[in-house]
């Protein structure tokens, strides 16, 4: 059974509440010669950025080091969410305190107390899409070049 679409407004409220209270997304990245590579990652949301942590080692570490972007999903797929956006990489260290410290609340994951050479990369988003099934794309698009446009 299908729903009436949702307008904007409405996306984007379901949006803004899944940004706040989900924990987990999938990553997608490519390497350098366009190897695909797709991982779920826990996430921080400040209203403005999506923090993410993952081994500097590691392919989506490599990846989104070397591309500087990144697409990410949340949500379902009848009730997806899409963003992309540009990454910045941190050292652990370089991240202030109190959000290293809501990143770590929010998760349960702290990469400050592992071995293992952990990164923070800070995806600012400049699309943001969502929509639920058919009848909602036309007007998927909530954020264009890094502004809400609804």
């Amino acid at each position: 059974m299908t729903t009436p679409p949702r307008s904007p407004a409405e996306r984007r409220r379901d949006t803004e509440h899944r940004l706040t209270h989900d924990i987990d997304l999938w990553v997608a990245s490519a390497s350098a010669d366009g190897v695909p590579h797709l991982v779920p990652l826990s996430f921080e949301w400040d209203g403005e950025t999506l923090l993410l942590a993952t081994p500097a080692a590691s392919p989506t570490g490599r990846n989104l080091t070397s591309a500087g972007t990144a697409r990410l999903g949340l949500g379902l797929t009848r009730d997806v969410t899409l963003i992309e956006g540009e990454v910045e990489v941190l050292e652990l260290d370089a991240l202030p305190k109190e959000r290293a410290d809501r990143f770590c609340a929010r998760t349960g994951f702290d990469p400050r107390a592992l071995t293992t050479a952990y990164r923070w990369f800070r995806v600012t988003p400049h699309s943001i899409q969502a929509w639920r099934e058919a009848d909602e794309l036309p007007g998927r698009t909530l954020m264009r070049e890094g502004n809400w446009v609804v």
